[in-house]
């Protein structure tokens, strides 16, 4: 986002995750601030809003990053997984649009949010876990609801479904189930991108493009989507 002019506010749970994505921003001549928040507690979500206001002087764009997940089987799974992936994933995805949107509305200047869902929200049978899938199911519900209330204030909503993607998230799971498996990990990538036509994982930087291209004026017409990045990997 700081490539395409942005000012860019980075807040995660571990301050110093989002003092490296600063940093980073920093080094390419970008403007930005590091905020340390949960997104299950509607207070820290408010005093992020704030702190990005204070700073930059508006909000024009949510990106709702924020996510968790374990590899489990549907039998395997418990009340507290399902409480610490929906806390995370869901609730905390709705209250961060909640907030932002509120915001927005009050700068009467439009606005985009952009949610992070996943094509396990739509079947992806190798999803980490079906909680996990539920989760991003509602973010894709949420997108298109949330698009139809937010459009006359000039608000578009949209989401972005992932495939398979080289995240340290991945790299877990990966590790995971080659101890489970006894393959190599090499094998279990092979396993992971053997259905995709293009035969390749994605990595952060497709992902990020994706945002780019939403939060861009080109964008300015799409709402209530939810788009794949996935190399072709499930059709819709």
């Amino acid at each position: 986002m700081s490539k395409a002019d942005y000012n860019v506010a980075c807040a995660d749970i571990n301050l110093e995750e989002a003092k490296e994505t600063l940093n980073f921003i920093l080094e390419n001549n970008g403007k930005g601030i590091s905020i340390e928040m949960d997104v299950t507690k509607s207070s820290e979500i408010e005093k992020m809003i704030m702190d990005t206001v204070n700073n930059f002087g508006s909000l024009d764009i949510l990106v709702n990053n924020a996510g968790v997940t374990r590899t489990s089987r549907i039998m395997d799974l418990t009340e507290k997984d399902w409480d610490w992936i929906n806390n995370v994933n869901a609730k905390g995805t709705f209250f961060c649009l909640q907030a932002a949107a509120k915001q927005m509305i009050k700068q009467n200047n439009g606005g985009r949010i952009i949610n992070m869902a996943s094509v396990g929200g739509k079947g992806f049978v190798d999803v980490s876990n079906a909680i996990y899938a539920a989760s991003k199911g509602a973010v894709i519900s949420l997108t298109k609801t949330a698009a139809q209330e937010l459009a006359k204030y000039e608000i578009t909503v949209n989401s972005i479904c992932p495939g398979i993607t080289y995240t340290n998230i991945l790299s877990d799971i990966v590790k995971k189930r080659s101890l489970e498996q006894n393959k190599s990990e090499e094998e279990i990538m092979r396993h992971y991108v053997r259905d995709i036509p293009l035969q390749r994982p994605n990595y952060p930087e497709d992902i990020a493009a994706m945002v780019v291209f939403l939060s861009s004026s080109g964008a300015r017409n799409i709402t209530g989507q939810s788009y794949n990045v996935d190399g072709g990997l499930i059709p819709s």
